[in-house]
């Protein structure tokens, strides 16, 4: 990764291309749910819905949760990075671990629950990463593949 500030803004994920990558992952993410949400039906109360009943809630966000983590942990990309040619990688050289995609995701949701200020502090850093690019040590860069 380049070494001066003028690079690091060249190569990062600008914020609309950002919000493109969450558009498609959400979709994806949007299947995922009704999957686990049909696989859940047999298991539990007869009425689930998210926040309310805490174990499918649990259980939504560990759908969530594995879907994003895997992309992130082993190839630097979910499906919406890669249609939009975005990679993530460690800003500090080291791998990015279970720990740390766990710490992304949950930062993530909560820069999204402010109304997606978290998010929106990427026009305001050098970088351009989010709250959950802060606190996990991560950014997110154009890509070739």
């Amino acid at each position: 990764m380049p070494q001066n500030p003028a690079s690091f803004k060249q190569n990062s994920c600008s914020l609309p291309r950002r919000l493109l990558v969450m558009t498609y992952d959400g979709v994806i993410l949007l299947g995922l749910l009704m999957l686990a949400s049909a696989i859940a039906l047999p298991f539990g109360t007869a009425n689930k819905i998210a926040l309310q009943d805490f174990w499918f809630t649990a259980w939504l966000l560990l759908v969530c949760f594995a879907y994003l983590g895997s992309c992130w942990r082993y190839g630097g990309m979910t499906v919406g990075m890669r249609a939009w040619k975005v990679r993530l990688i460690s800003s500090n050289e080291k791998d990015i671990t279970w720990p740390r995609c766990l710490l992304r995701f949950l930062v993530g949701g909560i820069s999204l629950a402010t109304l997606g200020a978290g998010v929106l502090w990427a026009l305001a850093d050098q970088r351009r990463r989010c709250w959950h690019d802060l606190a996990a040590r991560t950014v997110l860069i154009k890509s070739e593949a």
